[in-house]
């Protein structure tokens, strides 16, 4: 007799399992039918159909009319309901700049961006800082927090997302667990991860990766971050913190790291660097656009520098180019170790993809086995300017309760 409680509890974790699937697959792919549901589940169809009829009894999912012909009898289709008003809060963060959005289950957006400009390493309240200015917006939608899902929030350091810390930025006291102190803060679940991290599950669920198991996509920006995707999920490693690829040792120069060491790729490939080298330039004589530009503090330096850089300007572009060739050659180093199908150049630095594409790919035939760069496409992302927000979105999709 003490058993039936036990299977009666395993069959409704098995049950709401499933329906938290059926609700992923159809915000990931839109339009589904009862076999493709029933393919990417890997349950049967009665066992699909059941789940999704509840589904639309409850509301969440709608009947969305039938499906092409394939010669047979046409299948009936089903999406995901709007009016079902459930929302999610994505927040795309790095050193310097905080985005956020709320998006509906279709992605569609709720209330205009808001963006606001916070250096992490510069302000030491930037917790505080943070918590207001989602307060604020969430306050603005006039969406009750019922009907929010959960706030997904990617963002810079080193990330545990298992234990909700940053061991980099946003110390928090206690047990230093920034998720749970930023759940009861605002009073909604909320789920962080490392930001080059979210940006490769965009790329794997909405991007150029969709579909592929073994994807790199490079975070080009103020450092230089690595996402990686392998046998279709996000390898972490063993504690957490796989894809430190703007530490790995291929500079030439002697210069300090912010991780404390010397050599890493970042202190000669960042956009913060390649800024501080154009000013150096600009000072001794070198005539550029930037001179100018570097001067209008409505936007930051960099972002000024990127658009130069896709305008054609001289300095930018040959700064730009030497950092792309020196990631294309770290690129080739992680050709070799991960034989991936697919690396995607995403980040700020995308914007500028006719500048960074040709030393990129030079130096992965510079440097890298043939036989194996053969088989590796390089692609800027087409969706940098949302990949964060849309991974943002992703991660509370991925960890949230569908209430």
């Amino acid at each position: 007799m003490r058993d039936k409680p036990d299977l009666v509890t395993a069959t409704k974790k098995k049950y709401h399992q499933l329906r938290k699937e059926v609700i992923k697959c159809l915000y990931y792919n839109n339009m589904l039918t009862f076999t493709e549901l029933s393919k990417l589940t890997h349950k049967s169809l009665p066992l699909v159909a059941t789940t999704v009829n509840d589904l639309v009894a409850e509301g969440y999912v709608l009947e969305s009319g039938l499906a092409p012909s394939t010669g047979g009898r046409r299948a009936l289709t089903f999406l995901l309901n709007k009016k079902k008003q459930r929302y999610i809060v994505a927040v795309s963060m790095d050193q310097l700049v905080t985005q956020v959005v709320i998006y509906d289950l279709l992605n569609q957006v709720q209330l205009a961006p808001e963006i606001m400009k916070l250096s992490l390493s510069e302000y030491p309240n930037a917790t505080k800082i943070l918590i207001q200015f989602l307060k604020n917006y969430i306050s603005n939608s006039g969406i009750p927090i019922d009907n929010i899902l959960g706030i997904g929030i990617g963002m810079p350091g080193f990330v545990n997302a298992d234990f909700g810390i940053n061991h980099t930025f946003f110390k928090v006291e206690g047990d230093g667990n920034l998720r749970n102190h930023l759940t009861k803060a605002l009073g909604i679940p909320v789920f962080i991860d490392n930001d080059s991290s979210i940006i490769a599950l965009a790329e794997l669920k909405f991007g150029a990766g969709k579909g592929i198991k073994d994807v790199m996509v490079v975070n080009i920006g103020w450092g230089i971050g690595l996402g990686m995707v392998i046998n279709g999920s996000l390898f972490r490693g063993h504690s957490g913190y796989a894809g430190e690829f703007s530490h790995i040792p291929l500079s030439e120069s002697n210069k300090l790291c912010a991780c404390g060491k010397r050599g890493c790729l970042e202190v000669d490939t960042s956009i913060l660097v390649l800024v501080e080298r154009a000013k150096a330039q600009i000072a001794s004589g070198v005539n550029s656009s930037l001179e100018q530009l570097f001067l209008d503090e409505r936007k930051l330096p960099g972002d000024h520098f990127l658009d130069a850089a896709k305008g054609g300007d001289p300095l930018a572009v040959s700064i730009l180019s030497d950092a792309a060739f020196l990631i294309g050659k770290g690129l080739a180093t992680l050709i070799h170790i991960i034989n991936p199908k697919l690396i995607v150049l995403s980040g700020r630095a995308a914007i500028a993809s006719k500048i960074i594409m040709a030393p990129v790919q030079q130096a992965i035939n510079e440097f890298c086995i043939p036989r194996l760069a053969e088989y590796t496409d390089i692609q800027v992302s087409e969706i940098s300017t949302e990949a964060g927000l849309l991974g943002a979105a992703t991660l509370v999709m991925e960890n949230c309760d569908f209430k």
